[in-house]
C-alpha cells in the first residue's frame, strides 16, 4: 500500500504554526545575550544553567548519530520514549474518531497515552508463543486505524518479534508502524534502523534508560523519515531536553566500551539466572528472552512476590496481565543480586 504522510496528519497539525523560541530565531555565537529574558547574572550552581538549551540538541544528536548509525536529521530526542509516544497520538489521531492497534501483552504506556488523548484502542493479542497474530491485525485495521504499536524485544515477555512479520505489516499497513526497541541492545537480532529508508511509515523508539544506565535522565529516541521528524519537532515543547541532561548524556556517550561490557555481562548473567530458575520444580516455564529480564511462570506467584518484597527483593508481578497469568518478571541483576534472589526463592518454596 502506498504511504501518504499528509493524509494521516490531523488537520490542526497541518495548520499548526510552531512556537518560535529565541534560540530558534538566532543561531550562532554571541558575547551578549539579551533576547530570551534570561537571568544575566548566572545561576546558584557550580555550572551556569541560566541560558536556555539548544531546542534541537544538535551536538547531542550528532554524537548519537555516530554511535547509532542514523543521521541526526532522522532523529528526535524526547523526555523519555513516553514523550515520543504522546506526540504520535497528537500528530496522527483525532480524538473520538481514530484508533490504534495494540498487541498485548505489551508496554502499558501505549494504552495509557491513548486514553489520555481520547483515542480508541483495538487489541489483538499475541499468539501463545508471543508472536504477532497477522490475520487478527489485518481484520482489526479499518480506515480510521492510524498507528500500530509493536514492542521488540517485547515487554513484559522478553522475546523478539519475528522480523518478517514486522515487515509484512510495514508493507501492507498504510498508517504508522511504531516499533519500540527499548531492549534492542540485549538482543541477538539487529535493529530495524537500517530499514528506515525502505519503510517511510516506520517509527523506531529506543531509549538510554536501559543498557546505557541513564534512566534518571529521561532521554528517549525516535528514528524516522525526515518528514516525520519534522512533525515531531513541530509539536514538541521548545526546550523539551534540559541542558543538564544534554551535558550528562554527552559525557556518558564517551563510555561506549563500558556499556558494551555491561551488556555482555548482563546477557551472561541472564543465562545463569535462567539455568538456576529452570532447576526449580516450582518453575513451569521461562520465556526465552532477548532483553535484560525474564518472564517466569511459577507456582504461587503472588505469594512469592510478597515474600521477596518482605526480604527487600523487588520483582514485577505480571500474573494478572493477559497471557502472562502466573508469571513474575525478573530483571537481571548483578551476580550477587541474582544469587540472593535464587536463595530467597528457594527459601520461600522450601517453607511451603
Amino acid at each position: 500500500m502506498s504511504f501518504n504522510l499528509n493524509a494521516l496528519l490531523r488537520d490542526n497539525i497541518k495548520k499548526l504554526v510552531p512556537y518560535s523560541s529565541a534560540r530558534d530565531e538566532f543561531k550562532g555565537e554571541a558575547s551578549v545575550w539579551l533576547d530570551a529574558n534570561e537571568n544575566a547574572f548566572g545561576s546558584p550552581l557550580s555550572h551556569d544553567y541560566n541560558r536556555y538549551p539548544d531546542p534541537l540538541q544538535h551536538q547531542l544528536k550528532h554524537k548519537l548519530a555516530s554511535i547509532k548509525g542514523v543521521p541526526a536529521e532522522n532523529m528526535f530526542l524526547g523526555n523519555g520514549s513516553d514523550e515520543a509516544i504522546d506526540i504520535l497520538y497528537r500528530a496522527f489521531c483525532t480524538p473520538q474518531v481514530d484508533n490504534v492497534i495494540l498487541v498485548p501483552p505489551t508496554y502499558g504506556m501505549y494504552e495509557v497515552s491513548a486514553n489520555i488523548n481520547d483515542v480508541a484502542v483495538k487489541k489483538v493479542n499475541l499468539t501463545a508463543n508471543y508472536q504477532l497474530d497477522l490475520d487478527g491485525i489485518a481484520e482489526a485495521i479499518d480506515p480510521f486505524t492510524k498507528l500500530i504499536f509493536i514492542c521488540s524485544p517485547n515487554n513484559p515477555t522478553g522475546n523478539s518479534i519475528h522480523a518478517q512479520d514486522i515487515e509484512t505489516i510495514l508493507v501492507n499497513f498504510p498508517g504508522i508502524v511504531v516499533l519500540d526497541e527499548a531492549y534492542i541492545n540485549y538482543s541477538k537480532h539487529k535493529s530495524f534502523t537500517k530499514a528506515l529508508a525502505e519503510f517511510p511509515n516506520l517509527v523506531i523508539l529506543q531509549t538510554l534508560s536501559k543498557a546505557w544506565g541513564l534512566a534518571a535522565l529521561r532521554l528517549g529516541l525516535a528514528f524516522a523519515s525526515t518528514e516525520i521528524i519534522e512533525v515531531f519537532n513541530k509539536i514538541k515543547p521548545p526546550y523539551n531536553i534540559n541542558q543538564a541532561t544534554q551535558d550528562l548524556v554527552l559525557e556518558a556517550l564517551d563510555g561506549v566500551d563500558i556499556i558494551n561490557e555491561w551488556i555482555k555481562a548482563t546477557v551472561a548473567e541472564r543465562e545463569v539466572l535462567v539455568a538456576e530458575l529452570a532447576m526449580l520444580e516450582q518453575v513451569e516455564h521461562i520465556t526465552p528472552s532477548d532483553a535484560n529480564f525474564v518472564l517466569v511462570k511459577l507456582a504461587n506467584p503472588k505469594g512469592l512476590y510478597d515474600y521477596l518484597a518482605g526480604q527487600g527483593v523487588v520483582v514485577r508481578d505480571r500474573s494478572k496481565v493477559t497471557l502472562c497469568e502466573g508469571c513474575l518478571r525478573i530483571t537481571v541483576g548483578t551476580k550477587t543480586e541474582n544469587k540472593h534472589l535464587i536463595k530467597s526463592i528457594k527459601t520461600f518454596y522450601s517453607n511451603l
